[in-house]
């Protein structure tokens, strides 16, 4: 299994080994000893070197019962600790990130984040998700909603994004015009040597292009009676809507969603103004595409 990481905490405890740190060394170790009724996972530890054991007890019940059985999930050459206090161990992305970056390669972490808390991920493999984008904002916002969502999601699996950003000014600079006409002044886009208008101050009408999506085209219509020379930003048609080629899920946004979150094949598009809520709901459907069986063991 891919990516084991505990359901909580309590469930693992750190335990200096005397003897050998060889199957037969820690089953000597653990066999018969008491444990406590929620420990499901041991860290082994002798000196620097650490390995990763489930016990299983003879009971649940009492506060305490013996170990009856011993599975060594990593030996010590599979595993390493680092000491990451920023890491939030509860949070499974948390222990993925810290895996990749402090130990590459390593197929257990065992990491001693915030609080003192320690716990680990067995055979880290977060599942890749691209978000495309458009910028400007800094930062952009769907990209940072679902960082925010994943530093505190304790029931997603661990997850990486892969931002794939279209930029609005080069967007615009492929059709060239002497006026632009933007959806707001929030959009923050300026083209060089050109002027800028907004639509939704209702200006009066000039010759420019529209820098906008479908609402945006919907509401030049009314405006103004007639259709708009238009650059399409729609982050939802830049990640290819609904493509059968894409592999890699991809999380994006419409404007023509308000309140519901779509998926369309490998795509998952939440609305331009999600909530964090929102944006988590899009993150689930993800990861139950890909770890349709997955949770914190």
């Amino acid at each position: 299994m891919r990516n084991l990481v505990p359901g909580r905490y309590r469930d693992v405890s750190v335990a200096t080994v005397q003897g050998s740190l060889t199957i037969a060394g820690l089953e000597r170790h653990f066999l018969g000893r008491e444990a406590y009724r929620r420990t499901r996972y041991v860290i082994a530890r002798q000196g620097a070197e650490a390995a990763l054991v489930q016990v299983t007890k003879a009971s649940e019940a009492p506060l305490l019962s013996p170990i009856v059985g011993v599975q060594v999930l990593a030996m010590p050459g599979e595993c390493a600790v680092v000491d990451a206090p920023e890491v939030d161990t509860g949070v499974p992305t948390q222990l993925a990130r810290a895996a990749r970056e402090l130990a590459p390669g390593t197929r257990c972490v065992v990491v001693q984040g915030r609080y003192r808390h320690v716990s680990f991920i067995l055979d880290p493999d977060p599942i890749q998700v691209r978000v495309v984008e458009v910028v400007p904002p800094e930062p952009p916002k769907l990209l940072d909603q679902a960082r925010r969502v994943l530093d505190v999601a304790e029931g997603l699996p661990p997850i990486q994004l892969l931002p794939v950003l279209t930029d609005l000014t080069e967007l615009a600079a492929r059709r060239p015009a002497r006026r632009y006409l933007l959806p707001c002044r929030g959009a923050g886009i300026a083209v060089d040597g050109a002027e800028a208008s907004y639509l939704d101050e209702r200006p009066a009408r000039q010759e420019w292009v529209l820098v906008g999506c479908t609402r945006s085209r919907e509401l030049h219509a009314w405006f103004y009676g007639e259709e708009a020379e238009a650059v399409d930003m729609c982050p939802r048609r830049l990640a290819g809507h609904g493509s059968r080629h894409l592999t890699t899920p991809v999380l994006t946004k419409c404007c023509l969603l308000e309140e519901h979150v779509e998926r369309h094949g490998a795509v998952v598009t939440v609305p331009w103004g999600a909530s964090l809520e929102l944006v988590r709901e899009g993150l689930a459907r993800i990861a139950a595409m890909v770890e349709p069986a997955w949770s914190p063991a």
